[in-house]
């Protein structure tokens, strides 16, 4: 998977079609609490308890419970290893961006 970013667009490349993209009209803080209240929701759909999550994604349960607030903003790892734990691909996580376009 690869990420682009150029002329304020935000995309999810698998060469050689782009399967996502995000126009980037959100501040930092919106898409952090964006991106942390669907990593929550995914979490909390599948009966899973944040030490457990953050266990598999290698964190401390208060970091991901930070990243889910939109307290922080994390990096693009954290999110695959917290997409990993999750058991969901990447974009499942960033498709919330898309319903502010």
């Amino acid at each position: 998977m690869t990420f682009i970013l150029t002329k304020g667009i935000f995309a999810i490349a698998d060469a050689p079609a782009i399967q996502h993209i995000c126009y980037m009209s959100l501040k930092r803080e919106e898409v952090s609490k964006k991106i942390g209240a669907r990593i929550r929701e995914i979490r909390n759909d599948k009966g899973l308890s944040i030490e457990k999550v953050a266990n598999g994604a290698n964190i401390d349960y208060t970091q991901l419970s930070r990243i889910e607030l939109g307290k922080i903003n994390t990096s693009i790892y954290q999110l695959y290893c917290i997409s990993k734990s999750l058991d969901v691909p990447i974009p499942h996580i960033f498709h919330v961006l898309d319903q502010d376009r």
